[in-house]
């Protein structure tokens, strides 16, 4: 301890594989003034009793390129460090027993494929030629991934120790942090037995340990422990070194060679929370007691698909409790409420295939200021206010936990810890049949049952047509035809108010927003590598007064984005909970708004782009000329008191003109056949505006100076390497759901990052970029396409413009 320095340039808390993998990518990006702490011994939270599987395929292209960097550093760790770290590149194995796991497994082929993972689907008698131990009587098919592996968590971690050594990072044992200090909301450094380190950065690694410190200087790590439990077998005949990691979901189980023997374990639909009172003080190398009765409802499954189990000897039960999240993904980056202070937690049981991945991208986001490419699945900003409730954590997490095998149906919901956030109209749509989704802990209508026919509002799911597509189809084509009223309260809504508004926020947007007051502007808040980081709605709602709108799970995201790159001189205000939001959408709109509105509502009075203040049913509303569907309407926020008045009266308004419910199932259709663009699928950090055809809502002519325009300019003068397009199938009974590959010409050239229907036009739509050398229309539109869906190809149309109502005509009636 006479060695431990009194500053620092960062410092790492927590000496498991995430703590020490970054600390090893630290010092290989220079930062050799870095510290690691490690309040015990390294490895000794949960790292050391990690079963160590290195799987790598994700539903994120990006998740899937990071899990992969781990597989390539581990493969060249050892001859770099001179440790062994227990690698070996065994492949893994991936069972169906059923239709419709089958069909996943080979959605997952195509998604691999999509990504550029070599992935191989298997008759049962292939898989078992590599697995020979498994009965495969039930098998319908399985997938091989060559590439996976595993490792040894212990002996890994040490090596990346060893690798930040080298690079002169300094490594403490033995050292807890006792508190961070934070003075005038800056990290001043972190408080030791040993004494102070002042610092710039904290790095957060604690693992299971992470909410409860970060949570003392304001940070929220939804993270709960969970007991997690597997077997390990004495010598078995017929194991070998290199036998696969096998996965057999329908049975709930995992297994890996270890010694000649087997380490098998499962996913319980019953999973155990642990600490729920907080974690033992001392807690270190520690396991939890063995619990053979709820783990025996693994045997009868797991006898069943390796009999040799039967008679195995048993070595240890092992029980070790490990840190999970609400929705499977670990979190990553900067907390949005402490600059500098970082956050690599809450790995699922997954941390030793993350950690090589995870610490490099730490790293690089602590050291440059910014992820090295869009991390959105596993972004800490993805959380928000209910995150807070450690009950609602925990109750969430263990669901998410018992279906870490389940089939991952297509827009599958949760459905614990709900409801907890409604809308002032909840009760008037469950009455009028809705099926509730949820997101951010808001309740959300998806779709209406017509409950006088018995319809009944339950989500039936499929990897066909789900059993909501003719609800759906209805609100489609009711949107299209006549009018549809669609609750969107959850829309995150801020206020940016101040006398430096304006300037400010029109050099964070893209767009022209210093404007006439009443505009509207759609606008890209952009990187500056010209990455689309929001897409939002603004309108001036006075001289020094904003108001901006954006999607619900983007809230904190993107109050964060935009407060970090805000002047002094105005303030920013998370307003979402004061107000409600009325979507009118469809031809009938202006008629059925007019009849409870004595405004002007005409196109000439009222034009696209406008906003608004107006009177509805006497009460007052800021209406938005605007819409993400493609139709004449307006968006009407409102103060949450009137919202029951509103909607009553513009349901008794619609009486006779075809007005009916909607949800946000219809609005993804309605979408698509508008070539609008979605946050987090088609657009996002890694993608420009040039890339994604939204260049037209960028200010380039005015010479006015905004976050990322120069990336632009170069983008337009030197070209892209990649255009997103719409695609479309003849065949209706195709099902596109994203991650499908796109073919030109016999060439894999990209995958689609968002599918689904048009009711419209009765075909199968997707959007996806193309990627080549140099991308331009002319190659675009002269190649044929093909898509690759669940491992078959079919034939696609490629599109540049909306398949809907090109000119925008309807629109702007």
């Amino acid at each position: 301890m006479a060695n431990l320095p009194s500053t620092a340039r960062a410092v790492i808390i927590g000496g498991g594989i995430i703590g020490c993998s970054t600390a090893y990518h630290m010092g290989k990006l220079g930062w050799t003034d870095t510290v690691l702490l490690e309040r015990k011994k390294l490895t000794s939270g949960t790292t050391f009793h990690a079963a160590g599987l290195v799987g790598q395929l994700r539903t994120s292209a990006n998740i899937t390129q990071l899990l992969g960097y781990s597989v390539e550093l581990y493969k060249r760790l050892e001859a770099e460090t001179g440790l062994q770290t227990g690698w070996k590149m065994n492949g893994g194995l991936r069972l169906a027993c059923n239709a419709e796991r089958w069909t996943e497994v080979k959605r997952q082929a195509t998604t691999a494929k999509s990504f550029g993972l070599e992935m191989h689907l298997l008759t049962p008698r292939e898989a078992q030629d590599l697995w020979p131990l498994m009965t495969i009587d039930d098998l319908v098919g399985a997938a091989y991934l060559p590439t996976d592996g595993q490792a040894n968590p212990s002996d890994i971690t040490q090596s990346l120790a060893k690798g930040a050594r080298m690079a002169g990072v300094k490594i403490f044992e033995d050292t807890p942090v006792t508190r961070v200090i934070v003075e005038d909301g800056r990290i001043r450094g972190v408080e030791t037995p040993s004494g102070v380190i002042e610092c710039e950065k904290v790095i957060c690694c604690a693992g299971q340990w992470t909410r409860v410190l970060a949570g003392s200087v304001g940070v929220n790590v939804p993270l709960v422990s969970v007991e997690h439990q597997y077997m390990i077998t004495e010598r078995i005949e017929g194991v070998t070194s290199g036998l696969p990691a096998l996965r057999d979901p329908d049975r709930r189980t995992y297994w890996k060679e270890e010694v000649g023997g087997l380490v098998w374990g499962g996913y319980e639909p019953n999973p155990k929370p642990w600490a729920v009172n907080g974690i033992p003080d001392g807690f270190h190398f520690d396991l939890l007691t063995s619990d053979y009765d709820h783990y025996g409802q693994f045997m009868e499954d797991a006898i069943a698909r390796v009999p040799a189990l039967a008679t195995a000897g048993v070595k240890q039960l092992l029980n070790g409790p490990e840190s999970f999240t609400p929705d499977g993904n670990f979190i990553l980056g900067e907390a949005p409420e402490l600059k500098n202070f970082y956050v690599g937690a809450g790995f699922n049981a997954f941390g030793i295939a993350s950690g090589g991945g995870a610490g490099m991208a730490l790293a690089e986001w602590a050291t440059k200021g910014e992820a090295p490419f869009d991390l959105w699945p596993v972004d800490i900003r993805r959380f928000g206010q209910v995150h807070q409730s450690t009950d609602w954590v925990r109750t969430r997490t263990l669901e998410a936990y018992g279906k870490h095998y389940t089939i991952a149906w297509p827009s599958e919901e949760m459905q614990s810890a709900r409801p907890t956030r409604r809308s002032a109209l909840y009760g008037h749509l469950k009455t009028a049949g809705a099926c509730f989704g949820e997101k951010l802990g808001w309740e959300r209508p998806n779709w209406f049952a017509d409950l006088a026919v018995g319809e009944v509002p339950v989500d039936r799911y499929s990897y066909q047509r789900p059993g909501w597509w003719a609800q759906v189809k209805r609100e489609h084509q009711a949107c299209r035809e006549a009018c549809v009223l669609i609750d969107q309260s959850s829309f995150a809504k801020f206020i940016l108010k101040g006398p430096e508004a304006a300037k400010a926020l029109n050099y964070i947007a893209a767009g022209n927003v210093d404007r006439a007051v009443g505009s509207l502007t759609y606008t890209q808040l952009l990187n500056a590598r010209g990455g689309i980081e929001a897409d939002v709605t603004v309108a001036r709602t006075a001289l020094d007064e904003f108001y901006i709108v954006t999607g619900t799970g983007f809230a904190t995201h993107d109050f964060d984005w935009i407060s970090r790159n805000l002047t002094d001189n105005c303030q920013l205000l998370d307003v979402t909970s004061g107000s409600a939001v009325l979507s009118l959408m469809g031809p009938e709109a202006r008629e059925i708004l007019a009849r409870v509105c004595s405004d002007d509502l005409s196109n000439a009075g009222f034009g696209f782009g406008i906003a608004r203040r107006i009177s509805v049913a006497n009460c007052p509303v800021l209406a938005l000329r605007v819409t993400y569907v493609g139709e004449l309407g307006w968006e009407l926020h409102m103060p949450t008191d009137v919202a029951v008045t509103v909607y009553e009266a513009l349901i008794a308004a619609g009486s006779g003109l075809g007005l009916v419910n909607a949800g946000y199932r219809a609005i993804e259709t309605l979408r698509l056949e508008k070539g609008y663009r979605s946050w987090g699928a088609d657009i996002g950090p890694d993608h420009t505006p040039v890339e994604a055809g939204l260049i037209w809502a960028c200010k380039m002519k005015s010479g006015v100076d905004f976050i990322g325009r120069g990336a632009l300019v170069e983008q337009l003068s030197g070209g892209v390497r990649k255009r997103l397009a719409g695609f479309t199938v003849e065949d209706p009974g195709v099902i596109l759901l994203g991650r499908e590959t796109i073919y030109r010409d016999g060439e894999r050239v990209g995958w689609l990052s968002s599918g689904g229907f048009g009711h419209t036009i009765g075909k199968p739509i997707g959007y996806g970029y193309v990627r080549r050398e140099a991308v331009n229309d002319a190659f675009m539109m002269s190649g044929n396409y093909e898509l690759e869906v669940a491992s078959e190809r079919v034939a696609a149309k490629l599109h540049l413009g909306p398949l809907y109502d090109p000119s925008g005509a309807r629109i702007k009636a």
